[in-house]
């Protein structure tokens, strides 16, 4: 990932914030009712499973339970307009991730909010690479290879994803287009089933999440050629970036971060704050995320504020390359 999450672990676990100033919650605040966080996708995926974690370890801070409210649909968009219309008093929260944050405004026609005016960043909290898989009976060992093999086969190569306009869709694009190659994208309707594929050699290759893909490559059911943030992953050391073989300064991961309504006041984000970075300092709850594959890194208010206008340019250009539009 570009800029504050380059790197894996680089963001500063503290620090001064900048944060925005608003009517509410001036000086010390802690809440009075329970907290809300809104998902924009299913139990049990991804971004559930941070939820997840993080508002239990909040919940421990705060004296309040956060309840993980799960309202799917739209790539995220409809938690994240439902968030963006609730009252700036903290007690509710959106989960948002490079849909909502990054590739929406440019995929859908109308999403009903807007990423930056609408939201008071509370903080980033991890991100989760995605890595570059192939079938293993691919005469492909690496990148370049890889490479070489789909210039010298031009629309004949197929990558799978989860949907049109899907994270692994849209990184594919990116990968065409920084290596000039011709592969044909195949959609599925989720990410197991693209999967399923791409296991079976019924399509050639895909960006699944570290999470998903890491057993399979482990069992050899899959052959991981790179991952696709700046740095190695622990989970995967032998595998490179796309960064050190053929896309120098590539990075494209998924990230997940807090934010409320805009017009949060002062105290209110950096209690939120703090307490998301104490819970996912705690080693057992950095754990439960870091088995899966999440690089744990909470940052800043203005670090997030700062980040959010480059992802959604970054997400933006690979949408309009690939000519995607969210249904």
């Amino acid at each position: 990932m570009t800029g504050m999450i380059g790197r894996r672990g680089a963001l500063a676990l503290g620090g001064a914030a900048l944060l925005g100033k608003g009517a509410a919650g001036q000086g010390a605040w802690n809440p009075d009712r329970p907290l809300r966080m809104l998902v924009g996708f299913p139990a049990g995926g991804v971004t559930d499973v941070i939820a997840r974690v993080a508002a239990e370890g909040m919940a421990a801070r705060l004296g309040q339970p956060v309840i993980v409210d799960n309202r799917a649909g739209a790539g995220g968009n409809i938690a994240a307009a439902q968030a963006a219309r609730a009252a700036p008093d903290g007690h509710t929260l959106l989960l948002a991730t490079n849909n909502s944050h990054g590739a929406n405004p440019a995929l859908y026609q109308n999403i009903g909010f807007d990423p930056v005016r609408d939201f008071t960043p509370v903080a980033l909290l991890a991100s989760i690479t995605n890595v570059l898989v192939v079938h293993p009976s691919l005469p492909a060992r690496n990148v370049a290879e890889l490479v070489e093999l789909a210039k010298a086969r031009p629309g004949r190569m197929n990558f799978a994803s989860a949907a049109v306009g899907a994270a692994g869709h849209l990184v594919g694009e990116m990968f065409k287009t920084r290596t000039g190659t011709d592969i044909v994208h195949v959609p599925f309707r989720g990410a197991a089933p693209a999967q399923t594929e791409v296991v079976a050699g019924r399509v050639e290759m895909l960006f699944g999440t570290l999470q998903t893909v890491l057993e399979p490559v482990r069992a050899g059911q899959l052959r991981a050629l790179a991952v696709t943030s700046l740095a190695r992953v622990p989970q995967l050391p032998e595998v490179p970036t796309l960064a050190e073989t053929v896309i120098p300064g590539f990075s494209a991961d998924a990230w997940f971060a807090l934010f409320g309504p805009a017009g949060m006041g002062e105290g209110v984000t950096a209690r939120l704050n703090a307490a998301a970075r104490d819970a996912l300092a705690d080693p057992a709850l950095r754990a439960r995320l870091t088995d899966q594959g999440f690089a744990v890194h909470v940052g800043t208010p203005a670090e997030l504020r700062a980040f959010v206008p480059a992802e959604i340019e970054k997400w933006g250009e690979a949408v309009r390359i690939s000519g995607a539009r969210g249904e």
